[in-house]
């Protein structure tokens, strides 16, 4: 009997820590959903505070526009800070800029009118010397770029007619090449690579040996354009 009511006891002091402390959540529950119902209150009060705030802000924004200036010829001006003056460099103490107005003790840079070309490595192979150079076009020699739109007579014996004229702009509109660029500023030559069977009149500024023979032979004319005239300086008279 004494061991069963021993029993007893403890199982009402366990029924009674858990009653506290299921009130214990009940509060705390209680107290986080008040926090959070003012929480709510107060983040929509400061939203409510910030879209006062930045239609305040549009509306000042929109007079400031439009009491502002409009943009004319006499209100042109540099936006503040953009430009600056030119330092202008002292000569003695009295500029303010203390005895060598920020150009050191003596030396060749010091002087007046002194300085160097830009480049320069006091003597040493410079850098625009030492790094190798590309050879044609991408290196920036003519060497590279060709004087002369080209066509050879066997592409003239495929894409011509017998008796036709042949010329730059007849082989343009055949599409036999196709000229864009600074190639437009070039003139026709003609070369000797394949076979020509047809009477053709070739106009071009520029034959090469076997293909004026081959045109010739074929009963075709040869017609040789005045190409540029390149410039020569006057000789003494």
């Amino acid at each position: 009997l004494s061991s069963t009511s021993w029993w007893w006891e403890e199982e009402d002091e366990r029924e009674e820590e858990r009653r506290e402390e299921s009130m214990k959540t009940a509060a705390l529950v209680k107290k986080s959903s008040v926090v959070s119902s003012s929480a709510r209150r107060r983040g929509g009060a400061l939203v409510l505070r910030r879209l006062t705030r930045s239609s305040a802000a549009a509306e000042s924004d929109s007079a400031a526009v439009e009491n502002e200036e409009r943009f004319r010829l006499n209100n042109l001006s540099p936006e503040a800070g953009s430009r600056k003056a030119k330092k202008r460099i002292g000569r003695g103490y009295g500029a303010g800029q203390g005895g060598s107005a920020g150009k050191g003790m003596r030396g060749q840079n010091a002087r007046s009118g002194g300085g160097t070309r830009p480049g320069f490595e006091g003597g040493q192979n410079p850098l625009y010397r030492r790094l190798p150079k590309l050879r044609g076009i991408a290196g920036g020699m003519g060497a590279g770029q060709k004087d002369y739109n080209v066509v050879n007579v066997g592409v003239l014996n495929e894409r011509f007619s017998e008796g036709e004229v042949v010329s730059l702009a007849s082989l343009e509109e055949k599409r036999v090449l196709d000229i864009s660029g600074r190639e437009k500023k070039l003139p026709l030559k003609v070369l000797g690579d394949g076979a020509i069977e047809k009477n053709l009149t070739v106009e071009a500024v520029a034959f090469s040996k076997a293909a004026k023979e081959k045109i010739e032979s074929a009963g075709g004319k040869v017609v040789e354009l005045p190409g540029k005239k390149k410039w020569m300086r006057a000789r003494d008279k």
